[in-house]
Order: structure tokens, then sequence, then C-alpha cells
């Protein structure tokens, strides 16, 4: 059918009347109309709703408009469903001032198009540094105040009152949509008054009038939040969702579900009831109604539930949870700074992190979209540019662990006895106990061989539970039946999600391997056969090390290596230097990403979690580094978010190497080329070497023995395969090798060959140090000992080359000066040597 019609309109300024303000801003700037022409746009609207199209030519004083009906009038009986329409969210903190809500409307016009429709679901107004208090929290306490009969509800009513109109002003300025929301609100502000009069009277409040009050906080925001996307030029109506949403207590009455069949019909009869579709709808969140037409809530995370309900009902194309961080991270950023922003995730895999305390959707909240196959985005309000975390049927590929997440403050509640094997209703009667004490089980794991139950509850429900179970199992526990009902507090779940471990071998293996290398303890483990998950249970403690040894372990490097070095003199300092030079190659062809986040001197010391730049450091660690404490030092690589820390020990320190069993029970692995641990006296040694055992850690010192030869690898080698070592001999310090070999061929005089090797850096700054065989002895020693030979560093003999007069005396410099007196005495074992056929060397002998 087609129909035209034409209305004729003089010239001139046109005056607002009340035939011309209407909701749409395409009303509010039209001219006054005739009933004729006022039917023909009614009927014009209803069209656009059935899908027509609609030309409208311009002429010289008169406006001819022409419509082609592409379906008849039964279509606007019902109101348009599919991917035409996209749901958005905003939470409380999206709405908490004027500026947001005016970025928030402007984003939404914006983003209008030609044949799109979108549905807004708001909050109440959230807090902000300028209006500290929530507009729900504020209406909560006006509900205890009254029942309460404190007359201080009085004050908070007018708090609201103040906040809103404050904000209506700001972003309406003056004018009828501000003079109509006032008013609104002023006639809401009196029957809320009258009510909680009521309720003060009375001395109590029923969860329906608390519901009712409550919701007032989304009905003023959806109102106000309307208003403005008409003024900035969108076509708004604002929808009270107890019009349209009917909901009933779940049977556990933890939740509400909708009434999918009465929430339609309502959607319907709402549109029919306006007689038109706008291009915005602007709907409240977290209200409700229920089957008997009273005012509820829907419970937690009810906004967002109430924006993936109206995308099932709307079948929507997509639905956007705005909030005010990224999206879903790969972890806590709080507790692994390295976490990242999933680019998408499976609606299991958010119900399981969501379960495991994550910043997700709560599962009930996803079920509508999940029904329809709505694809659910969380994108950042405060950041724009950032895509944020798309929720839908299947994640993509991905790594086999999506991510990670934690329940915090647990006890483990272990029952065992030998009593329990093979005996029906056991765990029935644990359960069903602990259900009737009204305890929530976190987390179940039993043993194969029925001999313990252990379970996790929320730490504030330990005692209660241990004491209802004692109760229940008196008998058993008397007979001997059940041995034990233990109750293990300070423990916390550490969580694995992901769809793609299902089936993948090894990712329990590389978690539990994570685990082990930070020194962590699995007290038990729980993993459903769908292997969405893979749950543990872990020391409170451990919590923040855990998360971010297993995160490195998925998402950083292969390995990745947070690096302490100590010692940062001629040794250290050319280390740092081939650190710099390799890392990239090593990162690149290896995998392993260093990280040197300490650096310590004797005295003073430079940390830097994120790394320490090593073009730099030397500046750096003049400007900036503290006083040196080793324990702290260890601490620091501890709690390092790397999971795989090393200490490099390249100083000559005795501290030092007393603190690598501290450092290695920590979970931190040795590298030293300090030798006075290894040859220390051997109860230390031995310790410290059980102890390295113990921490599932390395403590490499090939660098003691041979700097860069392998010579313990090889050693520790023979004797694995079975070779049986007799004799080592060696020649096993470099400074006393080029002394004997530069002396007497190069060097007449002993004593000049001395101050030659000192000067060129070949010896210690005292070069009796070198001269007196202890550092020979020292490596004789620690070879002794990768021979299995029990000996101390005094049972070794040694030839010291510093003349006996000169061993005490003072300085350096004195001795270097009465060195010369002794080289007649050097030079005659020099000759009998030579007489010999032979030559002088400094040998060191392990004669096993």
């Amino acid at each position: 059918a087609t129909f035209s019609a034409s209305a004729s309109i003089s010239a001139g300024r046109l005056r607002p009347t009340a035939a011309t303000r209407a909701s749409s801003p395409a009303a509010l700037l039209a001219p006054p109309l005739n009933r004729s022409t006022r039917a023909l746009q009614q009927q014009v609207q209803r069209n656009k709703l059935a899908g027509t199209r609609l030309v409208q030519r311009r002429q010289w004083g008169a406006v001819q408009v022409r419509a082609t009906v592409a379906k008849d009038e039964m279509a606007m009986t019902k109101c348009p469903r599919g991917e035409a329409w996209a749901v958005h969210k905003f939470g409380g903190t999206c709405v908490a001032t004027p500026e947001r809500i005016l970025d928030a409307a402007r984003l939404m016009v914006a983003g209008a198009q030609e044949g799109k429709y979108t549905c807004v679901v708001v909050s109440a107004m959230g807090s902000h540094p300028s209006s500290p208090v929530k507009t729900t929290d504020l209406l909560i306490n006006m509900v205890t105040k009254a029942a309460n009969q404190d007359a201080a509800f009085l004050l908070d009513l007018e708090a609201v009152r103040e906040k809103h109109v404050k904000t209506a002003t700001q972003l309406l300025g003056s004018g009828p949509e501000l003079n109509q929301f006032v008013s609104k609100l002023s006639d809401d502000m009196s029957n809320l008054k009258a009510m909680l009069k009521a309720i003060s009277i009375a001395g109590i409040a029923t969860q329906t009038f608390s519901d009712f009050v409550v919701g007032h906080g989304e009905i003023w925001s959806a109102d106000l939040f309307a208003a403005v996307c008409r003024k900035e030029g969108g076509d708004a109506l604002m929808m009270d969702a107890r019009d349209v949403l009917v909901v009933s207590e779940t049977e556990d009455g933890a939740g509400v579900d909708p009434e999918y069949t009465q929430c339609n019909k309502n959607l319907d009869e709402w549109v029919l009831s306006r007689g038109r579709v706008p291009s915005i709808i602007i709907c409240t969140g977290f209200i409700a109604k229920d089957k008997t037409g009273r005012a509820t809530t829907l419970r937690r995370n009810g906004s967002d539930y109430s924006a993936t309900i109206m995308g099932g009902l709307l079948e929507a194309g997509n639905i956007t949870i705005w909030t005010d961080v990224d999206g879903v991270y790969s972890a806590d950023p709080r507790k692994v700074p390295e976490a990242v922003c999933l680019k998408s995730l499976s609606y299991h895999e958010a119900w399981e992190l969501a379960y495991f305390g994550a910043n997700v959707l709560h599962p009930r909240t996803t079920q509508p979209a999940m029904k329809f196959s709505i694809p659910i985005t969380l994108r950042n309000f405060f950041n724009l540019d950032a895509p944020g975390t798309v929720i839908h049927t299947s994640g993509g590929p991905t790594k086999s662990v999506t991510g990670f997440a934690t329940i915090d403050n647990c006890s483990l509640i272990n029952v065992e006895g030998t009593g329990m094997v093979g005996v029906p209703g056991i765990a029935s009667s644990i359960f069903s106990t602990v259900r009737d004490a009204g305890v929530n089980v976190i987390m179940i794991s039993q043993a194969s061989s029925e001999h313990s139950v252990c379970f996790a509850v929320k730490s504030t429900d330990g005692p209660l539970t241990g004491e209802v179970l004692r109760k229940r199992f008196r008998d058993a526990l008397a007979a001997g039946a059940i041995s034990q009902i233990e109750v293990i507090d300070g423990c916390a779940l550490l969580a694995a999600v992901g769809e793609g471990m299902a089936s993948r071998r090894g990712t329990a293996a590389s978690m539990f391997s994570a685990l082990a290398s930070d020194n962590i303890n699995i007290r038990c483990i729980a993993q459903g056969c769908s292997e969405y998950n893979i749950t543990v249970m872990i020391r409170q403690d451990d919590v923040a090390r855990a998360l971010k040894a297993v995160h490195a372990r998925f998402y950083l490097s292969d390995v990745p290596l947070a690096v302490g070095i100590v010692g940062p003199g001629l040794i250290g300092g050319t280390l740092l230097q081939q650190i710099k030079e390799q890392k990239e190659e090593l990162h690149r062809d290896l995998g392993i990403d260093i990280r040197v986040v300490g650096i310590s001197s004797s005295r003073r010391m430079l940390l830097n979690e994120a790394g320490i730049c090593l073009d730099t450091w030397k500046e750096t660690f003049e400007a900036e580094a503290v006083e040196a404490d080793l324990q702290k030092f260890g601490d620091y690589l501890t709690n390092s978010y790397v999971p795989n820390s090393v200490i490099v020990d390249t100083s000559a320190s005795e501290v030092v190497g007393n603190m690598y069993k501290t450092w290695l029970s920590q979970g931190i692995h040795v590298c030293t080329a300090n030798k006075k641990l290894n040859s220390g006296p051997l109860e230390e040694y031995s310790l410290v070497k059980q102890s390295q055992k113990d921490s599932y850690v390395h403590w490499f010192y090939e660098a003691t023995v041979g700097a860069g030869l392998p010579i313990l690898s090889t050693l520790k080698d023979l004797r694995r395969s079975g070779d049986r070592v007799k004799t080592i001999e060696g020649i096993f310090s470099g400074t006393l090798s080029y002394i004997f070999n530069t002396w007497p061929n190069e060097v007449s005089s002993f004593s000049d060959c001395v101050m030659q090797a000192r000067e060129q850096g070949f010896t210690e700054p005292d070069p009796r140090d070198d001269l007196n065989g202890l550092d020979v002895a020292r490596k004789v020693t620690i070879l002794a000992r990768e021979c299995g030979l029990k000996m101390e560093l005094t049972d070794v003999p040694v030839d010291n080359l510093v003349p006996e007069a000169l061993r005490e005396t003072e300085s350096v410099d004195a001795y270097l000066k009465a060195l010369p007196d002794y080289d007649v005495e050097m030079a005659a074992k020099a000759k009998e040597a030579a007489d010999q056929g032979e030559v002088l060397r400094y040998v060191g002998v392990i004669d096993v």
C-alpha cells in the first residue's frame, strides 16, 4: 500500500508549542502540526518500525511526505529483534560524575547508525572523590536508619536529591528537560520520604520495601542519561526495567532467573504503548519485578545481569560491558605486573575464572548471552583505545592455560582414617553435615584409596566446620575408624583455567614444575574431567610467588631469569658486560629472558624489579644504591614476579658464602666463583649441599676451580658414570701459573716477576694472598670433596711461597720492598730444578 499527503506551512520564526514538544529531538525541531499531519507522522513512525523507507521532499512553502510500506501494520505489535541491536552497560563508576555521564551519552549518540538500535543499561551513580558515597549505599543506609528509627535518614535523602539536582543542572542547563527531571525527582523524593517514615514508625523494613527504595538510584540515572542523549541530538527514551523484566527466585535462593515468555510479552507491550522504537533505549539496571508484580532486584552483579537479559530478549548482535579496566587479565595485575589483557575467553573459561574471584562477569550473568550465543565484550570506558576482552562460545586458539586466579584465606579440612575405606556414605555424611551448618565447600579432593577426604572452605568457616564434623563423627573418632579431623588454616587456592588444557599433555606437569622450582609446596590437588581447570591448595603466604611462578611459566619466555650480582668488581663487572652483549641473542635463540634486578657490593646495593639498565648501571648504582643488606637482597629476588631467580656471587667474601643456605631455602639458585663456602668448614658445606637438594634448586660452583674450564662437571660426570677417580694433579692458580711461566726465562728475578704480575692485575691487591698457596689449597679441598673425601681445608699441606719473615708485614708496599732480599733463595730452587732437567711449577694434588 502507498499513500501521500501534504501540509502547507508559512515561512517565519518557529515557536515551541505543546504540540511540538515530543521525546524525539526531530519532533522538538518540527513546526506545529495539524491533526491530519500529526496522524500522518505517527503513521510514518509506525512504518519505520515495520521496515519502511521514508522519502521527504521539500517544496516552496510546503513539505511533502511519501512512504512505501514494506510490511503490514501487524508488524509493529512486536519489538524488532536481532543483530541490529547492540546492548551497552555502564556501571556506577562510569556514571559517577556529570562529565562521565556526558562522555558516555556522547559515545552512545555518536555510535548510533541508520537501521541500528542501541539499548543502554545504566547503574546508579557511583562514588567519586567529588561525591565519595555511592547512591545505592545512601539508599540502603536510608532504609537501615529508618528501620532503626533513626531520623538521620532524612539527611541522606536530601544528600541524594542534592547530588542528582546538581548533576542534572550541570548537564541539562535550564529548560524543559531539566524541569521535567527535577519534577519527577521531587515526586520520587516525596514518595520515598513517606515510605521511609512509615518504615520508621513500624521499626522494620521488608525486603520488598528495601528493593523498591534501592531501585530508585537506577531510575534517576536512566532518566538523566536519556535526557542527556536527547540534548546531544540522540533519539532516546528511558525504560524502567520493572515494566519489562519479570524474574523468579532460583531453587537455592542465591539468585533469580528471568521469565523469558513474560519478559518478551512485556517488551512488545512497552514498544506498542509508545508507538515506536527509539534509536536508543536507556534501561535501568539491577531492578525488576517478581511474578507477583512486586519490585525486586537481580542481586549480585545485577546491572550486568540486566544487560545480558536485555541482550537475550532483543537477541542482540553484541553486548558491551563498560568498566574501569582494559578487560580480563591472565592474572591479577596487582599481583603479577606482567599479566596480559586477554583478547578473548570462552563462556566456560569466564565462569571458571569468575568462580575463583577474577574480575570477570558472574557465571549467572553470562547465561542469557550464552543461551542466545551473544558475544560479551568487556571494555574500559576510560581507555577507549583498548579493544577489551570478548567472551563468546569459543575462546579461539589460545595457550593451554588462559588465565590464573586465586581464592585467598581458606582452610583445608582433612578427614582421614582406615575405617573410611570401602564404607558407603562417608562422603555423603561429611558434606551433608557441612551443608546443614550453612558452610560452602569451595574445593574437594579425595584419595583413591578412600583413606582420606579433604576439602576447602573459607577460613571464617574453618572452626565451625571442624566442630560440626567432630560432633557428627564422635563415635567413629572414639572407635578409631576415623583417626583425625584436622583444620589447617592459612591456605589459599590457586587455579589454572583454560579450554586448551583439555587432553593436552604436560599442562599439569608444567604447572607443578613451576611451583616446585619456586619452592612452593602443594597441599592437595583437584581437577574436573572437563579439564577446564587445575586447582591446587598452597600456603597463603606463598600466593603471590606461586601466581607469578605459574604465570611466568605459561606467559613469559621459556626461561625467565631474575639475576642478582654480588661483587660488581672486575669479575662481576665483566659478567654484567657479557650479559648486556648476549641478552638479545639468548632471548632470540634460546628463549632465555635475563633481567638483572639487583647488584650488591659489600657496602651498597641497587634493586629494580623491572630490570637494571646495563648501559648505565655504574652511574645508576652510584646515584641510587642503598645500604647493602644481603638478607633483603635475597628477599627481593624471592618476591620478584619472575619465577626463576639466581644470585651470582663473584666476590671473595666469607659473609656472602654464609648466605647460600638461606638463599637456597628461599628457592633462589646460586652460581658462585667464591671458594670460601665450598672449602670452608665441612659441616657448613654439608648443610648447604643438603639444603640445595631439599629446596629443588641449583647450586653451581664450576668457576671455583679452573675458571672457565669444565673441571668439576667433568669430575661429576665421571663419578656418575661409575668411574673411580684415583689421582688429580693440576696447576690451579692462574697467578702462580703466570709467575712460573715467566720467571726465570723472561724476567730475571722472582720479585720483579711478582711486581709485574701485580701491575697487570694478575694477582690480588696483596700478592701474598696468591703466593701463600691458600687459594690452591681451597681448590684442592673442593676437588677432594667432589671425589667423596670428607676433609677440611686444614688437612691440606701447603708450600707457602711467602717468606716467613714477611708473612706478618703490615703493608703491601713494605712486603714488596723487602721481597728482593729473597730472590737468591728462589733462584737456587729454580737452578736445582733446571739441573735435573725440570722446571718449577706450583701443583695441587689429590690422591684418592
